[in-house]
């Protein structure tokens, strides 16, 4: 088969389904019905990509699977030509980021499972029976761990070493899960779920975007061991090319990535605390200025206390409309509507608010009654005033939580529809 460079015969290109700067380039000897897809970026890689090819085929044959091998090519040199003779097929695609590269790739890819990963020979694609074998006992999401396989001296610089554990402890944290290597790129996925996942980082940071919408989703997980090598001789790897500050940015926008769609777990139990803490200050000074252990809690105290069950109220209401949004389930949705019924929590916020106007009434009645002055800094009436405010803050902020859940949760359920 002869193939141009820059332009394939007629007989192999397409035009993209919907971006008319995307091509299609398909070989001679395409295979028809594959049941998995090998999803690969490339960018400027006709130093290996025959090489990986190679493996790949090698690793299809041992797998013992029909698999095709798309290259999402988006470089200026023969790489789409030499993997297109190899037995690829090639999506020709303009210049854009790591993540847009599976976003661009996912309506081609033609298997029901799926492997990701780089064609610079760092990961061995030989070895593809462990991916096929899970996707086969039902796994959704395959991840690979350089950490529980094998590293190989010089493949991996000192500050990746340091930082890609640190910053898995990290999504361990806020997911609860127990994952060992979050940013190794050979990973697997099925089709359905990564069109459920709806990726949608153009960068780097697509790495932990899919593993936490994969959490979110609920999805069937494994975590398989994988081999990762330094590059060939002669290669440079994409950090390498882009300078000293490239590695720090992929991090951050991870970490981006991960507190973004993680922002409950700064909100909902933390703001849970702050307002148990908030009420067991506010409620006893309600009625005056407590003694403990010596120490006279008074005025201050209960600013402090009223300011720290706001915020936590404030805090912990955002975590909850949080986990309506990345409620991929709807299952804590429909936690959230059957704990927080209109009729019923209308009924205890307007409870809330009128007792808290009650108690600011009743100071300002007795501002009216005195001649316009109020009462002492000491006087009980003082605090109860107070902790009225909190009442009604509270209680506006509770029916209002409620319309904003219910108005939130009806538009997710439409979006799903729409999707479906």
């Amino acid at each position: 088969m002869t193939v141009q460079p820059t332009v394939p015969p007629p007989s192999t290109a397409t035009v993209g389904i919907d971006d008319p700067d995307i091509t299609l380039m398909v070989p001679v000897d395409d295979t028809t019905s594959p049941v998995l897809s090998i999803v690969i970026p490339a960018l400027n890689e006709e130093i290996t990509i025959e090489r990986f090819i190679d493996w790949c085929h090698e690793g299809i044959a041992q797998a013992g699977i029909e698999a095709e091998i798309l290259i999402v090519d988006s470089g200026s040199d023969r790489t789409a030509e030499l993997a297109l003779a190899k037995g690829a097929r090639v999506l020709k695609t303009p210049r854009r980021g790591l993540g847009r590269a599976y976003i661009d790739a996912t309506p081609y890819a033609r298997g029901r499972f799926l492997i990701l990963g780089d064609c610079d020979c760092t990961y061995d694609f030989r070895e593809l029976r462990p991916f096929v074998d899970q996707f086969e006992a039902g796994k959704e999401f395959i991840m690979g761990s350089r950490f529980a396989g094998s590293i190989e001296a010089g493949s991996m610089p000192f500050l990746h070493r340091l930082g890609t554990p640190a910053t898995t402890w990290i999504l361990n944290r806020v997911y609860s899960t127990k994952f060992s290597d979050i940013h190794c790129g050979m990973r697997g996925v099925t089709k359905d779920a990564l069109l459920r996942m709806d990726i949608q980082s153009q960068s780097w940071e697509y790495a932990s975007e899919m593993i936490v919408k994969a959490v979110r989703l609920e999805l069937d997980i494994a975590e398989i061991p994988v081999h990762f090598y330094k590059d060939p001789e002669g290669r440079f790897s994409h950090h390498k090319r882009e300078g000293w500050m490239s590695p720090w940015k992929a991090a951050w926008i991870n970490l981006r990535a991960m507190f973004v769609y993680g922002a409950d777990f700064f909100l909902y139990r933390p703001g849970l605390v702050l307002l148990i803490l908030g009420l067991v200050v506010t409620v006893p000074l309600a009625f005056g200025p407590v003694t403990v252990a010596g120490i006279e809690l008074s005025l201050y105290w209960l600013l402090i206390g009223v300011t720290l069950a706001i915020v936590g109220l404030e805090s912990f209401y955002l975590g909850c409309l949080t986990r309506v949004i990345y409620d991929h389930t709807g299952v804590k949705t429909a936690r959230l509507l059957e704990r927080f019924r209109y009729t019923r929590t209308t009924l205890i916020a307007m409870g809330i608010f009128g007792g808290g106007v009650l108690l600011v009434g009743s100071l300002a009645w007795r501002w009216v009654t005195n001649d316009f002055k109020l009462p002492g800094p000491l006087s009980a009436i003082n605090y109860l005033a107070i902790f009225g405010l909190f009442l009604m803050v509270a209680g506006f902020t509770t029916f209002t939580f409620m319309l904003v859940l219910n108005a939130l949760a009806d538009r997710m359920a439409r979006r799903a529809r729409t999707v479906l």
